[in-house]
């Protein structure tokens, strides 16, 4: 991006949005709001964190008012459309019949655009929905990702292929994948590639590697079958590789991906561990930072906006040419300026929390090939990536030995966990029933 360009974007925005004309925002009155939503998130567990993101998307995301009926007072959905797709949704999750149904499943990617339209679907055709829940999702996918995991849905820059899995014999859903733009520094995985980072960036290198960003199983199938392992392995699968190839030119030739815990989680492994095809690399060394409410946020922007102008333009209104943000990782870059001129402790902007980092090579020589030491003709692949193949290996493998545990213990779980009834809940309702699930 030239100068000229920048400029000319910063000349035309000034002269519609004049500084005099912005929002005064008192500055006591931010510090105040963003210490006690930092504090107060700061003192959560891990789980307790990733469950109050959740329960705030929630009831930003889906709105309730009041009414009067024959029986009293009763809390509804604004949006009456909302809760004519979830119960849609909620009726075509695929459920066992018999235990042994899992074996009938064949698994299939439905790749779902970026444009926030519902792909052709005869459960949908019905339903008129124009409004979009995220600026890049569609509605369908976004609305199952907002009520199938416990984690946030934060829509992630850059690429990003959004696949609904679901079964090619009833149409059911199984599952939501999601594979995106790599991360670019991962150290374990960077130091089993054996990456230099000007091999990464100036090379382009990361643009042949992606990251299985949301890897989200339905239930009963995530519990009772490992389903969260069948969708590992369809993040290889050749749909994946081809679309990644047509939609951005570059050779797909390995997958990452991160679970939510790593060294601090008590009392079990990751989906990921063990599982064929994906190697464990080690864990993340950084922190994650805590985030404010959406007001609280709202105020910090309009504070940034009146009283740092042009770096509130640069990160949040400027544009590449190809039509990205001009400031890589924006929202953090501001947040933590705005931290700094605002005295903000730092005890209390970040948490340690470490995450499992994997990675799987799809060809023998990825590694290789990633280094620049071959050229793409000479990439050989490691394993059959059909679905077929990656069916057979989760049914064989994985979810015979789990079901048959779960027999054997009286505990096969009957609970779909749809988690829609935090629409209605305050936020200790919400912890006391749902905090153990967090992570499932």
């Amino acid at each position: 991006m030239t100068d000229k360009h920048l400029e000319d974007q910063w000349d035309s925005w000034i002269a519609n949005n004049p500084v005099s004309d912005m929002e005064d925002i008192s500055e006591d009155l931010v510090r105040d709001l963003l210490i006690k939503d930092l504090t107060f998130a700061s003192k959560m567990t891990v789980e307790e964190y990733t469950l109050y993101q959740k329960w705030c998307e929630t009831h930003h995301k889906y709105p309730t008012k009041e009414i009067s009926t024959l029986f009293g007072k009763e809390t509804v959905l604004c949006d009456n459309e909302q809760g004519t797709l979830i119960n849609n949704i909620k009726s075509n999750v695929w459920f066992p019949e018999d235990l042994d149904d899992y074996l009938k499943l064949e698994p299939v990617l439905e790749y779902t655009d970026d444009s926030g339209t519902i792909m052709k679907d005869s459960l949908y055709d019905s339903i008129q929905i124009e409004k979009k829940r995220n600026k890049n999702l569609p509605v369908v996918w976004n609305t199952i990702r907002d009520f199938t995991s416990t984690m946030k849905n934060n829509s992630n820059i850059g690429r990003n292929l959004n696949y609904l899995v679901k079964d090619n014999v009833t149409g059911k859903y199984l599952g939501l994948i999601c594979i995106s733009s790599d991360f670019l520094d991962l150290t374990p995985r960077d130091q089993f590639i054996g990456w230099e980072r000007t091999k990464k960036t100036q090379g382009h290198m990361i643009n042949y590697t992606a990251i299985g960003s949301t890897i989200v199983p339905l239930q009963p199938l995530g519990y009772n079958y490992v389903g969260g392992k069948l969708l590992a392995l369809l993040c290889l699968s050749d749909e994946v590789q081809s679309r990644w190839k047509s939609q951005y030119g570059d050779t797909l030739v390995g997958v990452t991906t991160t679970s939510l815990y790593g060294k601090n989680k008590m009392g079990g492994l990751s989906q990921y561990d063990g599982l064929k095809h994906w190697k464990k690399m080690g864990f993340s060394s950084g922190s994650v930072s805590y985030e404010c409410t959406k007001p609280t946020i709202s105020l910090l922007l309009k504070w940034l906006a009146k009283n740092h102008t042009r770096k509130y333009f640069e990160w949040y209104q400027a544009k590449k040419p190809s039509g990205q943000p001009y400031k890589r990782d924006h929202r953090n870059r501001s947040y933590t300026f705005a931290y700094s001129k605002l005295g903000i402790p730092k005890d209390i902007i970040k948490s340690e929390h470490y995450r499992g980092i994997y990675f799987s090579p799809l060809y023998d020589n990825t590694c290789e090939f990633l280094k620049g030491d071959i050229t793409e003709k000479d990439l050989k692949k490691s394993f059959d990536t059909s679905y077929q193949y990656l069916t057979n290996l989760w049914k064989e493998k994985y979810a015979s030995k789990r079901i048959r545990s779960l027999k054997e213990q009286n505990r096969v779980s009957g609970e779909t966990l749809f988690y829609d009834d935090l629409i209605y809940m305050d936020w200790q309702e919400t912890k006391d029933k749902y905090i153990s699930q967090v992570g499932r």
